[in-house]
């Protein structure tokens, strides 16, 4: 199978052409404009310079969330849009499954992919390693710092740090005496590769049916929220 797959639920933002499991080609940039501006161009640009065009493609995978409000719908509305365009089938996979990815390799390691969700919260799951293969620990979940560290001290297993929130568990691990890893540079952000990744063994649905993962309200919901409830 070839898949175009895009990753924009974070500052960094990334397409991928894979096929059967190999990487094609990969654009990425991390240079903090907005995805709306980039995000087609540079799934263009690489369909264009592999000589390939939205018809060789056999479906389009994209990260879901959780991550950045705004980058998960630009996204999946990116997504859903070439996917109408060129009759194209969609795979939504969870950003955090995709990140594990990057950690393929690492041995006998916890694969923690992690996203500052800001409000004292990381995004995160957990997964291991076995026969290269990745199996869940965790489900993707919104929590504090604190309540992994907790977790971290009763695992038997040291920590593999991936994603934008990496640097943060690392040095926070680093400061409880708990044992962790991360990789280099140009491994810790998200990846469209990654995104590939996590499609492989999932099925295609049809575009219409892809929906973004939060996995909490945005802050203008939750303030909506509170002020509905001060009214009543």
């Amino acid at each position: 199978m070839r898949l175009l797959a895009i990753e924009s639920s974070a500052k960094a933002a990334s397409v991928a052409v894979t096929e059967d499991g190999a990487l094609v080609g990969q654009y990425f940039q991390s240079s903090g404009l907005t995805h709306s501006r980039t995000l087609l161009k540079m799934a263009e640009d690489l369909l264009e310079n592999l000589e390939l065009r939205l018809s060789d493609i056999d479906a389009v995978a994209v990260a879901r969330g959780p991550g950045s409000f705004t980058g998960v719908r630009i996204g999946v509305a990116a997504a859903k849009g070439l996917c109408w365009g060129g009759d194209k089938p969609v795979v939504g996979v969870s950003t955090l499954e995709a990140m594990a990815w990057q950690g393929e390799g690492a041995g006998d390691y916890i694969v923690c992919p992690v996203m500052d969700a800001r409000r004292g919260q990381i995004y995160n799951a957990k997964f291991v390693f076995e026969r290269d293969e990745l199996r869940r620990l965790a489900e993707d979940r919104a929590i504090a710092l604190d309540e992994l560290v907790s977790e971290a001290k009763k695992d038997k297993k040291p920590y593999f740090f991936v994603g934008d929130g990496a640097k943060l568990c690392y040095n926070r691990f680093s400061d409880e005496g708990l044992p962790a890893l991360l990789p280099p540079e140009p491994m810790l952000l998200q990846t469209a590769w990654g995104v590939a990744r996590a499609a492989e063994n999932k099925t295609p649905e049809p575009a219409f049916d892809l929906e973004p993962n939060y996995l909490r309200l945005s802050q203008a919901e939750r303030e909506r929220l509170e002020r509905l409830k001060n009214e009543n």
